[in-house]
């Protein structure tokens, strides 16, 4: 599924706060599960991380939120991006509750 950069509006470039990946609602709907928690993502060079699914996951704001996120879309030169041009990525089911992000 493609996914894109999210920002809050006021992400810390330095921290990599306030960034994350979009999913849409349908592709939501057909790759997660409302039992899951967390789910684990694991990023081209391997490292994993564990992303808690709020309750706001299941209504309107359909991402995944993680400073860990943001330091990588920084660290490869996709954040910040210009107003309205999030990058796009990758992001395939590998079991249940894990995915794999992709360029």
């Amino acid at each position: 599924m493609i996914v894109t950069g999210w920002s809050n509006g006021s992400p810390n470039n330095r921290t990599g706060a306030g960034y994350g990946l979009k999913l849409s609602h349908a592709d939501r709907d057909a790759a997660f599960d409302p039992s899951w928690g967390s789910v684990t993502l694991q990023f081209p060079e391997g490292e994993t991380i564990s992303i808690r699914l709020s309750p706001s996951f299941w209504r309107n704001c359909s991402e995944l939120r993680s400073s860990v996120i943001g330091r990588w879309l920084l660290r490869h030169g996709l954040a910040p991006w210009r107003r309205g041009y999030p990058p796009q990525l990758s992001l395939t089911p590998m079991g249940p509750r894990r995915f794999r992000l992709s360029r």
